[in-house]
């Protein structure tokens, strides 16, 4: 499903969006734009960001890029710094980095749990903590891209749950902490999303079929429809919504961790 409907409804606002390169990101990225705001794109891989980029100057919008890894505080703090110079302000910030793979718990690496919470969760602190002062001058909004792992058990990903269960509680946490300086902190958290690297990971080949048919909707989701609902969050139509994660998941979390078994045990011929 794709909306059409653009509005100008973030006209004269700035927004940060991590993990802009691809996926999510890049689509959220492109909608803030079409929506009037001009957007800051951080992100490792330059090359990613500045197609990203010169996708929404081509629709009329306006983007920088600003290669860094939110891993690192001091990156971020830069980029975030260097975006308000060019743009004059910060309006909303979307962390949307994320890294995962499929790893079954007895044979993770804790390299590879650490990499994982870096990435989600200390990233999602990073660009949270970096935004925070430009943020209070006028108020603002952030949305967290978490996931359905973090509340439904998981085979296989154990590392990816930890980290945006993480993700849920920083954002309340930070919601109550900083409501006061006008700052609105939520989280979208999206179950399968077609055409994303996440889901050719964890749903690969003949596995997604066996998963969409479990999905109560009977589809997956599109990165359309994940956009739409950051896009309320950051607009005045969610302006009174603080603390909360926004389930976008066709309704796969009401059947717990019976997909993902279901998924999990096809892979592996049982």
């Amino acid at each position: 499903m794709k909306s059409v409907f653009v509005s100008g409804l973030l006209e004269g606002q700035v927004a940060f969006v991590t993990g802009g390169g691809s996926g999510i990101g890049a689509g959220i990225a492109k909608r803030l734009a079409a929506q009037g705001a001009k957007v800051a794109l951080l992100g490792r891989t330059a090359e990613k960001l500045e197609r990203v980029a010169a996708e929404i100057a081509a629709a009329g919008g306006e983007a920088r890029c600003f290669p860094a890894d939110v891993r690192k505080f001091l990156e971020v703090d830069q980029a975030i710094k260097a975006a308000v110079a060019a743009f004059g302000r910060l309006d909303i910030l979307v962390n949307s980095a994320a890294g995962n793979f499929l790893a079954p718990a007895a044979s993770l690496s804790a390299n590879g749990f650490r990499t994982v919470i870096d990435i989600d969760l200390c990233g999602t602190f990073n660009a949270c903590r970096a935004a925070f002062e430009h943020l209070a001058k006028q108020g603002g909004s952030i949305v967290s891209i978490t996931a359905t792992q973090a509340e439904v058990p998981t085979p296989l990903q154990c590392h990816a749950g930890a980290a945006k269960a993480g993700i849920e509680k920083l954002t309340r946490d930070l919601a109550l902490e900083w409501a006061r300086q006008g700052i609105r902190v939520n989280a979208v958290a999206p179950g399968p999303i077609e055409e994303t690297e996440g889901m050719s990971r964890l749903a690969p080949g003949d596995t997604a079929t066996t998963f969409k048919k479990r999905v109560p909707l009977g589809r997956w989701g599109t990165i359309d429809e994940i956009c739409e609902a950051v896009t309320y969050l950051v607009s005045p139509a969610g302006a009174y919504v603080t603390g909360a994660t926004l389930l976008v998941d066709g309704g796969t979390s009401l059947l717990g961790a019976g997909p993902w078994l279901d998924m999990i045990g096809e892979m592996m011929g049982e």
